[in-house]
């Protein structure tokens, strides 16, 4: 059940659910928006498209969060739970659209959202591969495999350009952090709840002042558009490409998984099968809407565990603004784009913080582990160790199939894959006497 609090004045109530929501709107919103940017530009969308393809991409986020926020007998798993695209199908997914069209990026998409769907009660029974170990192995890997993407931001965005890790970037990048650390030293009450915000907001105004935001993302955007069915084409189906989203499909599974303890963990509620059964049920729903829509699968977004654990504040009500807004932005495009300007080095000096954040609180579930016991050492370093060092080098696996390579390739999925089959080999009496419970 949810923690209940007092409440204030429905007013202030209002007013501060709202920033608070708008933080984690803006947490999310540059990897979400990379997904589009990044399929739309390999495949050669005209700036019709792509403006299509962004926005729509927002206010689908805003529909797949709600599914989750809101808990029924069918769906939801009822956690203060960001859904936004999932960053590990973008490869994949590059590679139907140019093979064989888009309309079989769409066509898989939604098979994948009816496997999940479908699964979901099977995958949900496997909570006991999940012991304090397994899940604070694997928080620990999602928060600091995510570190890098937070410091290649800081450096500029592109690790190749010429300019990346410039001193502009840099100040900008550090002044970010530095104000986030001064509010959450100095600041009280609700101030010291949005210090990501703030963080945001001063980095963003000191990089316009030097000359770092550009206005034109506002200025080419519509006013309005309303999202529509088979925009791109009517999905088409082919069993390679199927196959291919399901591979992904279990990935963001694992990953949402880890995503749900650290929830979990965060708002001190306990979370049963059924909770997960309905979590991943509605994934595969915003997957199958993702399809026919002509976007993308959604799964649990990392970044916003860290902004729950900096703000401190743990309902799900700034999660439901959230949403709301970004439904909104989603039909008005030149509003939307406003979170664009945002510099690349502003973004990433949050995101160091924010997911500095969940690894540490990974480490403080590990904390309440036996280590005494070689085993549980052995699990844990072993799958942080697999997890950091496939996001750092995920080309080691370049030799091997396109389907291994979507599996070993992502650094929580490795992570957590060595997490619970070597805790199975390692502590297989507790794994089979708990299984009896």
């Amino acid at each position: 059940m949810t923690q209940q609090t007092t409440q204030p004045a429905p007013t202030a109530n209002f007013g501060k659910n709202l920033i608070l929501g708008f933080q984690h709107l803006l947490a999310m919103y540059s990897g979400d928006v990379l997904v589009p940017l990044l399929i739309g530009n390999f495949l050669h969308f005209s700036t019709a498209q792509m403006t299509y393809l962004v926005s729509i991409d927002i206010f689908m986020c805003g529909i797949a969060t709600l599914l989750q926020l809101h808990r029924t007998p069918l769906m939801g798993i009822g956690l203060p739970v960001v859904l936004g695209c999932a960053v590990q199908s973008v490869a994949p997914l590059e590679s139907i659209g140019s093979k064989m069209g888009i309309t079989y990026m769409y066509g898989a998409i939604i098979c994948a959202g009816i496997f999940i769907f479908l699964i979901a009660g099977y995958f949900a029974k496997m909570k006991k591969l999940f012991p304090p170990v397994v899940t604070g192995s694997l928080i620990t890997v999602i928060g600091f495999t995510l570190v890098p993407v937070g410091f290649q931001n800081l450096g500029g965005g592109t690790a190749t350009a010429k300019s990346f890790g410039s001193p502009q970037d840099l100040i900008i990048g550090f002044l970010t952090i530095i104000v986030i650390v001064l509010i959450n030293r100095f600041g009280k009450g609700f101030i010291k709840s949005i210090a990501i915000l703030l963080g945001i907001l001063i980095g963003s105004f000191a990089a316009a002042a030097w000359g770092m935001v550009s206005t034109q993302p506002v200025t080419s955007a519509a006013w309005f558009h309303l999202p529509r069915f088979f925009y791109f084409g009517v999905p088409t189906f082919n069993s390679g490409a199927i196959i291919t989203m399901i591979l992904v499909a279990l990935t963001t599974m694992i990953e949402s998984t880890g995503v749900y303890f650290a929830l979990a963990e965060a708002t001190h509620q306990k979370i049963t099968e059924n909770d997960m059964k309905r979590g991943y049920r509605a994934e595969g729903i915003a997957a199958i809407l993702g399809g026919l829509f002509n976007t993308f699968p959604y799964s649990t977004f990392s970044q916003n565990v860290g902004v729950l654990k900096m703000s401190g504040v743990r309902s799900r009500r700034p999660v439901y603004y959230a949403a709301v807004l970004l439904l909104i932005l989603g039909l008005l495009p030149k509003a939307g784009a406003l979170a664009t300007m945002i510099p690349d080095p502003v973004l990433g000096g949050a995101m160091v913080v924010m997911f500095g954040m969940v690894g540490i609180q990974g480490m403080q579930i590990l904390h309440k582990v036996d280590f005494s016991k070689n085993s549980n050492l052995m699990v844990a370093s072993l799958s942080i160790g697999l997890g950091l060092g496939v996001t750092v080098y995920p080309q080691i696996f370049q030799h091997l199939n396109t389907e291994l390579q979507i599996i070993l390739g992502n650094g929580v999925v490795m992570g957590s894959l060595a997490a619970v089959i070597l805790n199975l080999i390692l502590n297989f009496d507790e794994f089979k006497s708990s299984t009896k419970d």
